[in-house]
C-alpha cells in the first residue's frame, strides 16, 4: 500500500512524457488530414483565428491512458482475479470517446458540405444515456466489484445511506451524463477543460488512495498525466483542441470515478467549474424562454453562455479566464479532498 501512490504518481509522469513525445507527430498528422475545428458563428468575433486548428485531441489522452492502464494491470487481474472493476471506467472512457469521435467527425464532414449537419443533439444525448445506464447497471448489480454500490456516502458524517438499486442506477446515470456534458461545456477556451479535469482527477486520486482503491488511484493519475501532455499542445495559442472525443470521455469517466469512490456528493465541489458552466447554460436558456414568453422581449442573464464566454465579453482575456477558473477549480478540489478526510 505504501508504494502504490508513488507508483501511480510515477506512471502519471511517464504518461505525460510519452504524450509530449508522440503529441507533435500526432498534431502534424491531424493537420495534414485537415481535421480542423469549426467555430460557432456567434463566437467568430473573438475566436476566428481558431478555425482550422486540429481537433479530436482527446485521442491523445484516451489511447495512452487505456494502453498504460492495461499494461500495468491486466496480468495481475488475470492471475489474481482482483481489480476487474477497473474495466468499467476504462470502458466508459473508450465508449464515450468513440461517441465524441463520431460527433467530431460528423461535424467536420458537415462543415465540408457532406452528410447534412452531422449527429443531432437528440441522438447524441440518447446515446449518452444508453452508455451511462449500462455502466450504472453494472455498478449496481455486479457483486463484489464496487465497494460503495447502492449507497450514498455522507461527507463529514462518516456514514452511508443505503439506496435501492433503481434509485442508485438513476442517480449514477444522471451523474455520468451530467458530467460528460459539463466538461463538454467547459471545453471552450485554450487549456480550460484539460486543467480543470486534471485537477478533479487528482483530487479523486487522493480520495481513492485513502480508501485503498489502488487500481482507481492509478487510473486517476494516468489521466492527470495524459491531460497534462495534452495541455502541452493546448496551451494558448492552442495547436490542438480536445473536441468531444476528449471532453465527453473525460467528463463521463470523472462521474464514474466519483461514484466508485462513493464521494459523488462532493463532485459539485471538486468539479465546481464544469458544474457552474452547465448551470450558466441552463439559466441562460431558461431566462431567454421566460422573458420571450412573459415579457415579450429577449432578456438573458449572461452576455454569452457558457460562463467563460460571459467573462470574455466582459473584457477578460482568454488567458485570464483560464487561469482564474483554474485557481477556483484547484482550490475547490482541495476543499473536496479536505471534506472527504473529515
Amino acid at each position: 500500500m505504501g508504494t502504490q501512490l508513488p507508483l501511480a504518481l510515477t506512471v502519471g509522469g511517464v504518461t505525460f512524457l510519452l504524450g509530449v513525445i508522440w503529441g507533435s507527430p500526432f498534431v502534424e498528422i491531424l493537420r495534414r488530414l485537415k481535421i480542423g475545428k469549426q467555430v460557432r458563428r456567434e463566437l467568430l468575433d473573438q475566436h476566428s483565428t481558431k478555425i482550422g486548428t486540429p481537433t479530436m485531441g482527446g485521442i491523445m489522452i484516451i489511447v495512452p491512458a487505456v494502453i498504460i492502464m492495461l499494461a500495468l494491470n491486466i496480468a495481475r487481474i488475470v492471475q489474481t482475479g482482483t481489480g476487474a472493476s477497473i474495466f468499467l471506467p476504462l470502458m466508459v472512457l473508450v465508449s464515450f470517446a468513440l461517441l465524441g469521435l463520431l460527433d467530431d467527425w460528423e461535424g467536420i464532414r458537415a462543415s465540408r458540405g457532406l452528410l447534412g449537419e452531422g449527429i443531432s443533439a437528440r441522438l447524441k444525448i440518447s446515446l449518452q444515456f444508453v452508455l451511462a445506464l449500462a455502466a450504472a447497471l453494472v455498478m449496481a448489480f455486479y457483486e463484489g466489484g464496487f465497494a460503495f454500490a447502492n449507497q450514498m456516502q455522507l461527507p463529514l458524517l462518516s456514514a452511508a445511506i443505503p439506496l435501492s438499486p433503481i434509485v442508485y442506477v438513476g442517480i449514477t446515470t444522471f451523474i455520468i451524463v451530467g458530467m460528460s456534458n459539463a466538461v463538454n461545456f467547459t471545453d471552450g477556451l485554450d487549456g480550460l477543460a484539460g486543467i480543470i479535469t486534471a485537477s478533479a482527477f487528482a483530487a479523486y486520486g487522493v480520495i481513492a488512495f485513502l480508501q485503498g482503491q489502488i487500481f482507481l488511484v492509478q487510473l486517476c493519475f494516468i489521466l492527470v498525466g495524459a491531460c497534462f501532455a495534452f495541455l502541452w499542445y493546448n496551451a494558448h495559442p492552442a495547436q490542438l483542441f480536445m473536441g468531444d472525443t476528449g471532453s465527453l470521455a473525460l467528463g463521463a469517466t470523472l462521474g464514474v470515478v466519483a461514484v466508485m469512490t462513493g464521494e459523488w456528493l462532493l463532485l459539485p465541489i471538486i468539479a465546481i467549474v464544469p458544474v457552474v458552466e452547465t448551470l450558466s447554460v441552463i439559466l441562460q436558456v431558461a431566462s431567454a424562454k421566460f422573458s420571450r414568453r412573459y415579457l415579450g422581449e429577449d432578456i438573458r442573464l449572461f452576455k454569452r453562455a457558457p460562463l467563460h464566454h460571459h467573462f470574455e465579453k466582459s473584457g477578460w482575456s482568454e488567458t485570464q479566464v483560464v487561469q482564474r477558473f483554474w485557481l477556483v477549480g484547484l482550490l475547490s478540489a482541495m476543499v473536496g479532498v479536505a471534506l472527504a478526510l473529515l
